[in-house]
């Protein structure tokens, strides 16, 4: 089997993690390509075992350069990037590892060059700090009533404050503009009620929040054309993949913590 062949199953995954990790389309998407570039000129022992070897590769890049942050820094500010600094890059990346791309602890101990019991110690690490740190006001676009209030549930024991829900585009919108949310998290299919991505879209020409989509098919979103989901969760969810893609998103969104 070709290299092309092996990797092509997990490069649509690996891209939306790299998006998430780095809150970049395009940063995600360049340090993949840094990792593929590699992977073309280097030892194809690289690409061992086929899904864990690529990613293994991407931190070993991402780590090199300059989104690595150092976790020794002092408090951080209310920016993006002193959040950022209160965790290292392997704390940052070991909730996501585990809860949305759903490797073990020994293989993301492998990816990040750790030990399984740092690993650990690192998702505790990312919990607390995403539990004390980044309380929002959330709107909900979901017309399925059970599926809300699953995400309300979930969404208010990470100490979010769930302000609306909504059903249909229009009225995602309007009250997305007078709740002055911010966080959302958008079903992509509202059936009658319209498109949960045009909501969003309608929604982001307002101000910039951080967005989490929500679909059971993540592959028709995740098809390498711009512009693609930067933070992105599969149906069915574990409260887990929740909590590290709601802590993602507003490591890069300082507006969207709760005001005290």
């Amino acid at each position: 089997m070709s290299m092309s062949q092996t990797l092509a199953p997990h490069l649509q995954y690996l891209r939306c993690y790299t998006r998430t990790l780095t809150g970049s389309q395009s940063s995600g998407n360049a340090h993949v390509q840094s990792a593929l570039t590699a992977l073309m000129a280097g030892d194809q022992s690289l690409m061992e075992p086929p899904r864990v070897g690529p990613y293994r590769l991407f931190h070993a890049i991402w780590q090199s350069g300059a989104e690595h942050f150092d976790e020794t820094a002092e408090t951080p500010g209310k920016n993006p990037e002193g959040r950022l600094k209160s965790l290292s890059a392997s704390k940052r990346a070991a909730l996501p590892l585990t809860a949305v791309e759903a490797f073990s602890l020994e293989e993301s101990a492998f990816i990040i060059d750790e030990s399984p019991e740092e690993v650990e110690a690192a998702i505790l690490g990312a919990q607390k700090t995403i539990d004390t740190q980044l309380a929002s006001k959330v709107l909900i676009i979901e017309d399925e009533p059970i599926i809300a209030l699953d995400l309300e549930n979930l969404v208010t024991e990470l100490d979010h404050k769930v302000v609306s829900f909504a059903a249909t585009r229009d009225n995602a919108v309007g009250k997305a503009l007078s709740e002055r949310t911010g966080l959302v998290l958008a079903d992509i299919n509202l059936r009658e009620g319209g498109s949960g991505i045009d909501a969003v879209s309608e929604v982001l020409a307002s101000f910039d929040i951080p967005v989490i989509l929500i679909t059971a098919y993540p592959e028709k979103l995740l098809t390498g054309e711009s512009p693609e989901p930067t933070y992105l969760i599969a149906k069915p969810f574990l409260p887990e993949t929740v909590q590290a893609t709601v802590g993602q998103a507003l490591f890069f969104h300082p507006v969207a913590k709760e005001d005290a």
